[in-house]
Parts: C-alpha cells; structure tokens; sequence
C-alpha cells in the first residue's frame, strides 16, 4: 500500500532541482505540517539528508553539480518551511523562472522525488505527515518538467 501512494505522489509532485519552490505553492493556512515536520530544526536536518542524496544520486547528480550544497540546503529549508506553513520568507525565483530552459524530464523529476521520499524516511518523518507534504509541493510539477 505505502508504495502504491508513493507512486502516485511521485506521479502528481513537482519538487524542484533548482533552489526556487516555494512561490508555486499555495502557502500553508497553519503550522501543523511544519511542526509535524520538526520546525526549522527538522527542517534543517531533512534538507542536509536530501542534499547530500540529491549530489549523490546517479541519475540526478549531475544537475547539482556546481551548486553549493550549504546555499541549496538553506534555500530548500525556507521554501519547505513556507509550503508546509511555518514562518519562513522564502526570497528565490518562483518554479517556472527558475526551470526555465532546464529541460528537466518525468524520469528527472521521479528521480527527485524519490531521493525526497528517502531522506524523509531516514529522518524517520511518519509516512502520513511525508504524503501530507508531497500533497502540498504537487502542484509545482506543471513549472518543474518542461521536456518530454
């Protein structure tokens, strides 16, 4: 069952492989997704875990590359914090800007997701709260994949 919603959150997410998201999203009416989430501490420790994998990843690595790693993880924190309704300002380009040109495929985008979905898993976030996240950061998908 876990991974049959895993799939369709994969199907539905738009995470981005540039630091700009949260400005796509629909902010957060109140804090308990981000409290869920461990605040900006959990944050944090969520966005050095899916860094690090991003960097790591054979399929997507290449895209983060050249980017500071410390520099993607503080603006993830903010756009996360933001999307999940904490108190952050999240001060990047919006998710259309920000891929524009990047002919970022489904396969890229999946593969994205599920580096999302194993950082979650190894910061131990329960899977209710990771499915009320991806539910959160879907809509971007439509600004994220611009190749076919």
């Amino acid at each position: 069952m876990k991974h049959l919603l895993i799939a369709l959150a994969i199907a539905t997410l738009g995470l981005s492989t540039a630091p700009a998201m949260a400005q796509s999203a629909t902010p957060a009416q109140n804090d308990t997704l981000y409290q869920a989430l461990g605040a900006k501490l959990g944050l944090q420790a969520l966005m050095e875990v899916f860094v690090a994998g991003l960097k790591a990843d054979p399929r997507i690595g290449v895209q983060f590359k050249d980017t500071k790693s410390s520099y993607l993880q503080e603006q993830l924190v903010d756009q996360f914090c933001v999307v999940s309704g904490g108190p952050c300002k999240y001060q990047g380009a919006d998710m259309k800007s920000a891929h524009a040109g990047m002919e970022i495929n489904k396969a890229q985008f999946n593969a994205l997701v599920e580096v999302l979905q194993v950082a979650m898993d190894a910061r131990n976030i329960p899977f209710a709260t990771q499915n009320q996240l991806l539910a959160r950061l879907a809509p971007m998908h439509r600004d994220v994949i611009t190749a076919k």
